[in-house]
């Protein structure tokens, strides 16, 4: 029998989809709060896309970038970009949801992927003593020499465009919502 950590890992992606219709469905946005809730989630699909043009997944452990500051940049870029839209919908139903999902699938994927990034990288032990696994630290981890830079090829390879293209279709079916359907 599979453990529940390779379960949350197989129905994440699926259940992110049922969550985006219960989302659509269960939301009452305003003009105000798709602007307040879309410019924090936009800081949040920053977030990722920055992280994402850091990891060479599976291949080298990435320290450098946001990966400096916290373990799971892309994690956080997702947070923040969920907490933007739990303030676009203006529904208290969707933030009680999305916190167990989070307990119930996120914390146990993160966890599962950090199982696997220390078995694949010795070093992982040694960076995960030093960066929290969520919220940033305020000073990088690491030699401030060894190189920094942002990747468009692996932000294109990671196909992190899928997020934001995502993310322009909820706020676009918000401001329809907030128009033919108001409350």
């Amino acid at each position: 029998m599979p453990s529940w950590n390779t379960i949350a890992r197989r129905i994440r992606v699926p259940l992110g989809f049922a969550f985006a219709a219960a989302y659509i469905w269960l939301a009452h946005p305003t003009i105000l709060s798709i602007a307040i809730g879309s410019g924090i989630a936009l800081a949040g699909l920053c977030i990722r896309a920055f992280a994402s043009g850091h990891v060479e997944k599976n291949e080298i452990l990435a320290t450098t970038g946001p990966y400096a500051y916290t373990r799971n940049p892309l994690y956080l870029g997702s947070l923040v970009l969920a907490a933007g839209f739990l303030i676009a919908a203006r529904s208290w139903w969707l933030p009680l949801i999305a916190t167990v999902m989070l307990f119930a699938i996120y914390f146990p994927v993160i966890r599962s992927e950090e199982a696997f990034l220390r078995s694949r990288f010795p070093e992982f032990d040694d960076y995960a003593s030093q960066v929290p696994r969520l919220v940033p630290r305020l000073r990088p981890y690491g030699n401030p020499s060894r190189p920094n830079s942002f990747s468009w090829h692996l932000y294109w390879k990671h196909r992190e465009y899928d997020a934001a293209l995502g993310a322009g279709l909820m706020i676009a079916a918000l401001i329809a919502k907030s128009v033919w359907l108001p409350k």
